[in-house]
């Protein structure tokens, strides 16, 4: 039976995770073969560990996916799909002072076309936003000693801290790369808009 490649630039967990159980969903809406495989790879983003702007997300969610995809093309190989993903912040600035909220984004990518995602967002709490943005420190690091545990970003991440586990590091990944898949399982319905945009 032929196998397709779902190539994820994170060998994390909930990244992981979060890709295997879109593409199970989606896989009938795809043009692809009936057996999937995922695979994570270890590549860069390109981009600081804790993205703070909306902008610097997106660029290290495409440049993970565009790494990925020189990377296999370096070893002989190929996938049929691409996958960056990126956490971090975006601070925008709300009158009197900042508000800072933790966002996760993917990117996805045919190796010709590629489209992004973005996860809903939640507001840092300020003594958390100030140990990232104004000592450095890198959020994961931050929330463990926020939170008192040790890997929270392998589990339910700092979403999961957050939102009492209503919302893991792995549901917010999920939404990004649901979103990210949108114009390859909705084709149709992207061509019908880009057709009447155009009349």
């Amino acid at each position: 039976m032929p196998t397709s490649r779902i190539a994820v630039g994170s060998v994390r967990r909930p990244k992981l995770d979060a890709v295997k159980d879109v593409v199970s969903t989606i896989a009938p809406l795809l043009d692809i073969a009936s057996e999937i495989n995922v695979v994570g790879y270890e590549v860069e983003s390109g981009v600081s560990h804790t993205p703070i702007f909306r902008e610097e997300l997106m660029l290290g969610a495409r440049q993970r996916a565009e790494a990925l995809r020189e990377k296999l093309r370096a070893d002989g190989t190929c996938a049929h799909f691409y996958i960056g993903l990126e956490g971090g912040l975006d601070v925008i600035a709300d009158a009197a002072h900042k508000r800072v909220f933790l966002e996760s984004w993917a990117y996805v990518s045919d190796g010709a076309a590629g489209h992004f995602g973005c996860s809903g967002s939640i507001e840092l709490p300020e003594a958390l936003a100030d140990e990232v943005l104004s000592r450095g420190t890198e959020l994961g690091v931050a929330i463990d000693e926020y939170a008192g545990a040790v890997g929270i970003r392998d589990g339910q991440g700092a979403w999961g801290i957050l939102s009492a586990n209503l919302i893991t590091r792995q549901d917010s990944f999920r939404l990004a790369v649901i979103a990210a898949f949108a114009p390859f399982y909705n084709g149709r319905m992207y061509r019908a808009a880009s057709a009447a945009a155009r009349r």
